[in-house]
């Protein structure tokens, strides 16, 4: 396949991944970024992201800080249980932007629930 860069490529986790590492991913709220035909010699042209969603002021924080310590373990040990899966790990850059918008999630106490 042919990129947005003019570089014939191969569909492979690396080229996934290089469509992630170049988005732009301060450019939409909440990470709504479509992934499509993302600039940089190595990204594959056709690649998608999968979003979780959660509310900045949730009624039950002891809830989200649960699911947010399950989204932590998966970004740091889920990589390669993921990739045996056939998914593609979220590149490092992209998860250390996920986990400082975390610290936007607040109690009812205006504390970080995290």
């Amino acid at each position: 396949m042919i990129n947005k860069d003019g570089k014939t490529i191969a569909p492979d986790l690396k080229t996934f991944q290089a469509a992630a590492v170049n988005a732009d991913w301060s450019s939409a709220p909440g990470f709504g970024i479509i992934l499509t035909n993302q600039s940089g010699p190595k990204s594959w042209p056709i690649t998608s992201a999968t979003f979780i969603l959660m509310h900045k002021k949730p009624a039950d924080a002891s809830a989200s800080k649960e699911a947010l310590k399950f989204f932590a373990w998966a970004y740091d040990k889920g990589g390669d249980m993921a990739a045996s899966l056939d998914y593609v790990p979220m590149p490092k850059n992209v998860v250390e932007k996920i986990k400082k918008e975390w610290a936007k999630i607040v109690g009812p106490d205006g504390k970080p629930v995290m």
